[in-house]
């Protein structure tokens, strides 16, 4: 297919996104925000040392790219939310999709290899420099209404699938737990896909970390997250019964649900649009727009989220803007975080001035609105 071609084929499909489901004639926008909390690169150190070893990392922007965030990263991002304010005054709100939980690498190695142990976010924050004030920050930013954590997990690992290549003990898989990373050694992969399983019978280990890791999540900001985003936007319809018995009523995500089928990339497809609803009463918000400068291919990520903003507003739609944790960070490569910032700037700036009747909310507000629970 031409290049012309494919941007026909692009408009059509973000225009169909926004066809079917919920409308609203109020300019409502929303910035869901995935991998709150997570591990991925310790440090800069830990980076040069997997290049010194051969490692070839230099393009994954993940890995180069993405820690686990900083004093700095969150008072830095505050600075730049609390410049703009919407008709009624509201700051833009980072709805913060937080996993609670990373592995405990100590108890892992002290089992053999043959237990899986997680720790509380709490704890892993301990152990990083500059991460003193995180928790602090987070709910204040809470408590501010510019920073509102919801669930992404218990952590951002498929157990099953990491745990079994821990067992192999190859040399690439001992280098990488032995630097505190769930990287797979090879590529871009971490074992993110957290609810993608071998074989059906999965399901009662990531219905059981569902159930803990929402328990976990109330225990640290004190409220029970109403809302979920599916890593790496794959999960079996099976776990929403366990989300809905532990107080989640929405579903963040894509139009396209990533089945598991037991084969590792091999997925069947279910589609759902703005406000749709399971048979559980739980109602699925649509990612319609993109903000990840970090990861973006075009030189023109403001331009392209506002032109992605602009459909979701004549086809009468909140704009729900997909920005991944990694755009904002700056431990490993500081200019990646005040580039973004400096864009995200420009595009808070163009949006208040060409919808100057918008208004922020968080996903669990705008789930509250749809199905009228606010």
């Amino acid at each position: 297919m031409t290049s012309t071609g494919l941007k026909i084929k692009k408009g059509i499909t973000q225009r169909l996104i926004n066809v079917p489901g919920w409308r609203t004639s109020r300019k409502i926008l929303v910035i869901e925000s995935d991998d709150w909390g997570s591990i991925r690169m310790p440090s800069t150190e830990v980076y040069n040392r997997f290049i010194e070893n051969g490692f070839k990392i230099e393009n994954s922007q993940y890995n180069r790219l993405d820690s686990l965030e900083s004093n700095d990263d969150l008072t830095c991002l505050f600075d730049t939310l609390t410049r703009f304010n919407d008709k009624k005054g509201h700051s833009p709100v980072i709805t913060a999709n937080c996993v609670v939980g990373n592995p405990d690498f100590n108890k892992i190695r002290e089992s053999g290899f043959e237990q899986y142990h997680y720790e509380s976010v709490e704890d892993t924050i301990k152990d990083y420099s500059n991460r003193n004030k995180v928790l602090t920050l987070w709910k204040e930013g809470c408590e501010k209404g510019f920073f509102r954590p919801q669930f992404h997990g218990r952590e951002h690992v498929n157990v099953v699938r990491w745990m079994e290549a821990l067992k192999s003990q190859t040399p690439e898989m001992m280098f990488t737990f032995d630097n505190n990373t769930t990287f797979s050694g090879s590529g871009d992969y971490n074992f993110m896909e957290v609810l993608d399983y071998n074989t059906s019978d999965d399901l009662v280990l990531m219905k059981d970390s569902l159930k803990e890791g929402l328990d976990l999540f109330e225990k640290i900001f004190g409220f029970r997250s109403k809302s979920f985003i599916p890593p790496c936007y794959t999960w079996d319809s099976n776990v929403e019964k366990t989300l809905a018995e532990n107080g989640v009523k929405y579903i963040q995500g894509l139009v396209i649900q990533s089945v598991p089928t037991g084969s590792f990339g091999n997925y069947t497809r279910k589609y759902h649009f703005m406000g749709s609803k399971n048979k559980f009463g739980q109602t699925y918000l649509i990612r319609n727009s993109f903000f990840e400068p970090s990861l973006a291919e075009n030189n023109d990520p403001v331009g392209e989220c506002l032109n992605r903003i602009n459909l979701a507003f004549k086809w009468h739609k909140p704009a729900i803007i997909g920005s991944h944790r990694l755009n904002y960070i700056g431990s490993l490569v500081e200019k990646n975080r005040s580039d973004n910032l400096h864009l995200l700037t420009e595009l808070l700036s163009k949006i208040v001035k060409l919808w100057p009747d918008v208004e922020f909310m968080s996903s669990d507000q705008l789930g509250d609105l749809i199905t009228g629970n606010n």
